[in-house]
């Protein structure tokens, strides 16, 4: 007998095989029963050959007729999401849990669309590709604890799983760590450009930049102690990273720079989904 707040064997359909779809779908095949997977169905009308291979062979079942899921997860392009919502609908029955991963799409806009109450909002990233994500999930109030339980099981894949928080704060999840890849990534362009300017080599300039940030993001990861006490610990009183780190916190720098890049992004979240009448 499961328990309560314990994900049951259950019948999962993934709508979308894109980046995502297709890392969370490894993922459950490699251990389908830890995930809560009875049975999976991809639909996905181009699929990767891992994904075409798993359907060949029989593992998942690949384009099959619609019928109500248990869970369904929807790992499609948000802008797509309104078209596509009338066929959707013969996924999704009274009972099923939906877990979105479209960015900026509202538990209300789905609930509305699909004609369903129990629905997860995931903020998922790109690292989530090769099970080194960040993803944080809200819930409908309809959801029970055995949802939320599946919900992390099978978001889990992905990486690191945070929930479940309310839905108002979606939108600055999906600005730190949904659009975080991003800043890091232009933080490897800048310390190259600068590196180049102080006159490195270009390709040798590239290649500490780049392994510097994969390095120290490694040793992060590695370490039980908070990204302030590794940067103390790389700092030597009057040395050369102290003086760096001396214009990187001056009034308007990193800290600050940061900050007001997190509130634009919060910003333009909201009014996103203002333009596509989903409210919040």
């Amino acid at each position: 007998m499961v328990a309560a707040g314990e994900p049951r064997l259950q019948r999962v359909v993934l709508i979308g095989a894109g980046r995502m779809g297709s890392a969370m779908a490894r993922g459950w095949l490699g251990d389908p029963a830890s995930a809560g997977i009875g049975s999976l169905s991809v639909v996905e009308p181009f699929p990767g050959q891992d994904i075409d291979a798993a359907g060949r062979n029989g593992v998942i079942s690949l384009n099959p007729e619609p019928a109500p899921a248990d869970i369904l997860i929807l790992a499609i392009k948000p802008q797509g999401f309104g078209e596509a919502a009338r066929e959707l609908r013969a996924w999704a029955g009274p009972e099923t849990l939906v877990i979105s991963i479209m960015a900026g799409v509202t538990i209300a806009y789905i609930q509305q669309a699909l004609g369903c109450q129990k629905v997860a909002r995931a903020m998922p990233n790109t690292p989530g590709a090769i099970g080194m994500g960040a993803t944080a999930f809200s819930l409908s109030p309809a959801c029970s604890d055995a949802d939320a339980a599946a919900t992390v099981a099978l978001l889990e894949p992905l990486g690191l799983v945070a929930g479940p928080l309310d839905e108002d704060l979606m939108n600055a999840v999906t600005a730190v760590s949904g659009s975080g890849p991003a800043y890091v990534f232009l933080l490897v362009e800048a310390l190259a450009a600068a590196g180049r300017a102080a006159g490195l080599d270009e390709a040798i300039a590239d290649s500490l930049a780049r392994e510097t940030v994969i390095g120290a993001g490694a040793l992060l990861g590695e370490s039980a102690g908070c990204p302030s006490e590794l940067r103390q610990q790389v700092t030597s009183p009057g040395g050369t990273t102290a003086a760096a780190l001396n214009v990187l916190n001056a009034p308007g720098g990193l800290p600050d720079l940061i900050g007001r890049a997190v509130q634009a992004a919060v910003r333009r979240g909201e009014e996103l989904a203002r333009q596509t009448g989903q409210g919040g």
